[in-house]
């Protein structure tokens, strides 16, 4: 096999338990480009309950990734945050670093109109949070946050602190995230939000963004929420079933509970929009430094089995974790 034909891919071979697997790349067709990889990005609520196995069978085909292969519970090679090398494509994308919605893998090939050239503003090492930056957008969209609001973002994880900086920039709004963890004090204040431990009580709100992935989190933000307010859910609970106590403040205060899923683009944008632009607006939205403290942790592609295992089984104080790819190999004489 030469190298041009070899890659490396990470496969969850079953429930709790991956690998890193020898593959051959396809040959290249027509448009298409090859990429070899520089980081990927774990979408760790996402992946964790893949690795877990635990997407209900219901979902199956909701939760493919655009690349993905087998199928779950497993085998299945799953993921969707890489940025790496076009080195072999058309002259405008030659050289270029590029974002794909592809899985962990060191090398690869996909069609050019499936890879977003990332703004040179943008470190290739940021740019894997674009795919996290996309479902905040899409939460962003969701929220219709206004001038003035007073915004609740419940759960300080990547999506919900990414969403609670997009919201902070509307005009006169005041947003607070909330997250049990302390050490999520320090983040939010760096990026320039406020921070408190637990949900406020007393039902004045205006808006409550939920991205805790738990029941308690979005049983609290019903008490937080004001009359008539908006309850966004952004969390995705795999096969946990959730119980709310709808027949208390949710009825009396009229409240609305309104899924959030980056799957699809709002209706009300989807006539100008396509999934395309919101990603290249995902990347431009990297632009800022600040976003660099969502990188909590790195580790190469080869200990990325037990890695995504101890993340799976214990998030500890982790956000966005880096998977680092080796140096590129020399090229192959033309």
């Amino acid at each position: 096999m030469s190298d041009n034909e070899s890659a490396r891919q990470f496969w969850i071979a079953a429930p709790g338990r991956g690998e890193v697997r020898p593959a051959t790349l396809p040959p290249p067709g027509a448009g298409d480009v090859l990429i070899r990889t520089l980081y990927s990005g774990i979408s760790r609520g996402t992946e964790a309950l893949v690795f877990r196995g635990a997407v209900p069978p219901s979902q199956y085909a909701a939760m493919r990734a655009p690349f993905q292969e087998g199928d779950f519970p497993g085998p299945v090679k799953y993921g969707y945050s890489s940025v790496g090398t076009v080195e072999e494509g058309p002259d405008r994308l030659q050289g270029r670093t590029v974002f794909c919605l592809y899985p962990h893998q060191d090398r690869y090939r996909v069609p050019a109109a499936a890879v977003h050239p990332v703004p040179d503003g943008v470190p290739a090492g940021r740019a894997v949070l674009a795919a996290n930056m996309e479902t905040a957008v899409n939460i962003a969209w969701d929220a219709r946050a206004t001038a003035g609001d007073e915004i609740l973002v419940v759960g300080g994880g990547v999506v919900g602190l990414l969403a609670a900086v997009l919201c902070r920039d509307v005009p006169g709004a005041r947003v607070t995230v909330v997250d049990p963890n302390p050490s999520r004090a320090a983040t939010a204040d760096a990026l320039g939000l406020q921070y408190r431990p637990e949900v406020p009580a007393g039902g004045a709100v205006d808006l409550v963004i939920h991205a805790s992935g738990r029941a308690e989190g979005l049983r609290a933000a019903l008490g937080a929420a004001g009359v008539e307010a908006t309850i966004v859910d952004a969390s995705w609970y795999g096969s946990s079933e959730v119980s709310l106590p709808l027949g208390e403040a949710f009825h009396a205060r009229r409240l609305t509970i309104r899924s959030s899923q980056v799957g699809r683009v709002p209706p009300d944008r989807a006539p100008r929009w396509t999934t395309g632009r919101r990603v290249a607006l995902a990347l431009d939205l990297l632009a800022d430094d600040r976003l660099d403290v969502l990188l909590t942790g790195e580790s190469p592609f080869d200990d990325l089995p037990a890695v995504l295992e101890r993340l799976a089984a214990n998030p500890d104080d982790a956000l966005c974790h880096r998977v680092r790819y080796g140096p590129p190999m020399p090229r192959s004489p033309r």
